[in-house]
């Protein structure tokens, strides 16, 4: 299996909120731009693997400005490590008022998908190769999440297997 470049995969989709996306007060609903944002890395995820790929976890979610009814929402969406079945995905997420043109960081998101084969468990996806020094900089932070991801992961099971084992 070849190594892949960011850039094969990589996806930028956009949609205008609509008054279903929203809540009473107007602004859309952060579930609407969280099921954007797993769609936006979904097609990065089977892009890269040829595969269907299933979401395994989401690392982090941070919302930093609200959406309005009326406004461009543009998902960027890039793989930033993969592992041997596995793949951090980030997404980047920017509003723009259309009336303005005023573009606003929204928010930003990391999350796991792994490929499936044809049997449904999970199979190998193709390395990466990574060409810029932002590309380099990503990975390394992404291979630093998922240390502390699995360190957790193992932290938690420690405790739900033995509650003595657990600390406050």
């Amino acid at each position: 299996m070849s190594p892949k470049t960011i850039e094969e995969s990589s996806v930028t989709l956009s949609q205008v909120m609509q008054p279903q996306d929203a809540n009473p007060a107007g602004l859309v609903h952060g579930g609407v731009i969280m099921k954007q944002i797993d769609n936006a890395a979904g097609v990065v995820a089977v892009r890269h693997t040829k595969k269907i790929c299933v979401t395994a976890s989401i690392d982090r979610l941070d919302f930093h400005n609200p959406v309005q009814i009326g406004n461009l929402v543009t998902f960027q969406a890039s793989i930033n490590n993969v592992g041997e079945t596995s793949m951090e995905i980030g997404v980047r997420v920017e509003t723009e008022d259309l009336l303005t043109g005023k573009k606003t960081h929204t928010g930003s998101a990391y999350l796991t998908f792994v490929a499936l084969g044809d049997d449904f468990r999970p199979v190998p996806v193709p390395r990466l190769n990574l060409k810029t020094a932002d590309q380099k900089r990503r990975n390394r932070e992404a291979i630093r999440r998922r240390k502390a991801r699995l360190a957790e992961k193992k932290s938690e099971k420690i405790c739900q297997d033995n509650a003595k084992h657990c600390t406050d």
